[in-house]
């Protein structure tokens, strides 16, 4: 996938300025950046929820993109229960209003297991932990069963448990052949991805190897973090 001086916000308030990145298939790239930077919006632009004002997004297949808001984004009081959620990532193939084939069945169960929540299959959403709600929205994510998935911020503020369960689902799907796109602030969960993309102020500070990205140079530019290996980074992050 390629984003080609991409521009976009909200309004009149623009976000992105001119973005040109590329996006490696069949591997996990981590979009990094401050509070404000254009990670979210970036991820809005590519799964098409946000309009750009100019410049594009150029991708092979015609499917297209699930996109896996933070749990934050769900209301605690939406009458649905964790299946139901789940459920909705088929919609996508069936439509909201078809019912339900057998394999539709088995993809939701498949995915609720691998997130570790099948037990919680009848519970309403609003009444799970955080990381409980998390996960079943990487499961709803994964039941559309995309070739590009994306992902705002999927394990901020998580215990070990839901991090572990979210970081293995996303390995097998990449196996699988699916390109995953997740937006962090979180310096050690980009460090693991196959490709960075750092951005400020909305727009690419640099792009590559999570090794050549997130070097003492580009960190002190965007954070004023002179050092990796000691201290805290952004948000509490050890480096």
């Amino acid at each position: 996938m390629a984003i080609d001086r991409l521009s976009a916000g909200y309004g009149r308030h623009r976000v992105l300025c001119a973005i040109t990145a590329r996006i490696p298939a069949a591997r996990v790239t981590a979009i990094v950046g401050p509070n404000g930077s254009g990670k979210s919006t970036l991820l809005g632009a590519v799964a098409g929820v946000v309009p750009a004002a100019s410049g594009a997004v150029r991708r092979r297949s015609a499917v297209g993109p699930a996109l896996v808001v933070q749990r934050s984004a769900a209301a605690d009081a939406l009458p649905i229960s964790v299946r139901e959620t789940v459920a909705m990532g088929r919609w996508a193939h069936r439509g909201p209003w078809r019912r339900l084939t057998r394999d539709d069945r088995a993809i939701i169960d498949t995915c609720m297991d691998r997130l570790g929540i099948g037990h919680l299959a009848a519970r309403r959403l609003g009444a799970l932990s955080g990381g409980e709600r998390q996960r079943a929205l990487v499961a709803q994510g994964l039941a559309q069963q995309a070739d590009l998935l994306l992902l705002d911020e999927p394990d901020t503020g998580l215990d070990i448990e839901a991090q572990q369960r979210i970081s293995d689902a996303l390995d097998h799907t990449v196996r699988k052949g699916t390109t995953v796109v997740h937006a962090t602030h979180d310096l050690a969960a980009a460090r693991r991805a196959d490709h960075c993309v750092l951005l400020a102020g909305g727009c690419v500070v640099a792009e590559g190897a999570p090794s050549e990205v997130l070097a003492p140079a580009s960190l002190e530019r965007v954070w004023g973090i002179a050092r990796t290996g000691e201290g805290d980074g952004p948000d509490g992050t050890v480096l």
